[in-house]
């Protein structure tokens, strides 16, 4: 794997630790700037739209621009917007500097994964994407909770600030290790033109629904784990880093089996992630009550949840090979779409009063709706396969011949990576 790809992993530790680590300062941050714990959650939200909206403007906007240079200005102004919100007097200001933040992560995480592909062949795309969702795991593991900490200890701002160091620190990475490329020209010139014409493929829709609907079941629990954690489950304050760590390591251990399986079994891998972050969602709200429960399903719910992430980053690439770009910055926005949507039906369900075991049931809805997504999505890519044996076996046809069906992008794809 290329060096450059651990370097984009890395920068992503950072994006990561500041997309997450609200769940472990909301109680603090909440308190501080006078607001309930549901107008806290949103901030989450705040980040999430700020994604969805910016990775595919910004992913268009820069598709003609050398995409170092690009990734460089991007992680400047992610990193001057954590000083903002290190230094922001009201909740509206810290709410700003959320999405302006989150614009400039979501553009670097779309070209930055259009990077990390273009760098590996083909059937190593889950294990490079593997990389850089691995830097969100560690985020878990170790920015996440050692946010919390700064947040019990040193005032829920020492987080930001610290992650705008991470950033700095991913800059110099980034200035060192990510190769200059060219902007291309004539025939290869990236036009915007033909990178939409991805959204006109079914399959890019039932993707991106997954992805979404994936990620919002996570985020509908995991942002209000924290409150879960010491007004469910009865643990003292002083663990929620500690299990917002097992949070973490179970994403690592998920991101590892995701990118070690997905390339070759990439729907069996969305099944199998889904559906059983499915069951412990939902054992988790029959077990809310339980200490020990709580603290190890958290733990599962990482593996689960993060074992998918390799395999949706993979089939968006292969259903919409032709325009790298927009593959990822859509990608992202799926993500976010469920990291907006999640944190949003999580603050309304607690705000009816109904309880926060009840956001673990929400996911657990909202990740069957994914399962359901994905069948349908295997039920059309099978079609294709159908199609080409019926065809192939007509009279006057020679074994293993393909007639009148072309190979679908996903099939190159999968081709390639037998190759």
């Amino acid at each position: 794997m290329p060096v450059a790809v651990y370097i984009l992993g890395l920068s992503v530790f950072a994006l990561g630790t500041s997309e997450f680590m609200l769940s472990g300062i909301l109680q603090p941050l909440a308190q501080d700037l006078g607001v309930s714990i549901p107008q806290a959650g949103l901030l989450v939200s705040a980040f999430a739209i700020g994604m969805v909206v910016g990775a595919p403007v910004l992913a268009a906007a820069t598709l003609r621009l050398p995409r170092r240079t690009t990734l460089i200005a991007l992680l400047a102004v992610f990193g001057l917007g954590q000083v903002a919100g290190a230094l922001a007097p009201t909740y509206g200001v810290l709410f700003v500097s959320r999405v302006v933040s989150a614009l400039a992560c979501a553009g670097f995480w779309a070209v930055g994964a259009a990077v990390a592909v273009s760098l590996v062949p083909l059937n190593q795309r889950a294990k490079a994407m593997a990389v850089m969702v691995g830097g969100l795991s560690i985020a878990n593991i170790a920015g996440v909770p050692a946010g919390a900490l700064l947040g019990q200890h040193a005032g829920w701002r020492s987080a930001f600030w610290a992650v705008a160091v991470l950033a700095a620190i991913g800059l110099v990475g980034v200035v060192v290790a990510v190769p200059r490329t060219e902007v291309p020209t004539g025939a290869d010139q990236p036009r915007l033109r033909r990178e939409l014409s991805i959204y006109k493929d079914k399959q890019v829709w039932l993707a991106l629904t997954a992805t979404a609907m994936n990620g919002a079941a996570v985020f509908a629990l995991f942002s209000y784990l924290s409150p879960l954690l010491t007004k469910t489950a009865g643990l003292a304050e002083s663990w929620v880093p500690t299990v917002l760590a097992l949070f973490g390591l179970g994403a690592l251990i998920g991101t590892f089996i995701g990118g070690r399986v997905a390339d070759a079994h990439l729907f069996p891998t969305l099944f199998a992630g889904i559906s059983a972050s499915t069951l412990v969602l939902a054992t988790l709200a029959l077990t809310a009550h339980s200490p020990f429960a709580a603290v190890a399903l958290s733990l599962m719910l990482g593996v689960t949840a993060f074992t998918t992430a390799p395999a949706l980053n993979a089939r968006m690439f292969n259903v919409a090979n032709a325009a790298p770009t927009l593959a990822g910055a859509t990608t992202t926005a799926a993500f976010n779409v469920g990291n907006t949507l999640g944190p949003w039906l999580g603050g309304l369900v607690i705000s009816a009063g109904l309880g926060y075991e009840y956001t673990a049931w929400l996911g657990a809805g909202l990740a069957a709706v994914a399962v359901a997504t994905t069948f349908v999505a295997f039920r059309l890519h099978r079609a294709p396969h159908r199609s080409r044996v019926v065809a192939a076996s007509g009279p006057g046809v020679a074994p293993g011949a393909v007639s009148g069906v072309e190979l679908t992008k996903e099939d190159d794809a999968a081709a390639g990576a037998r190759r």
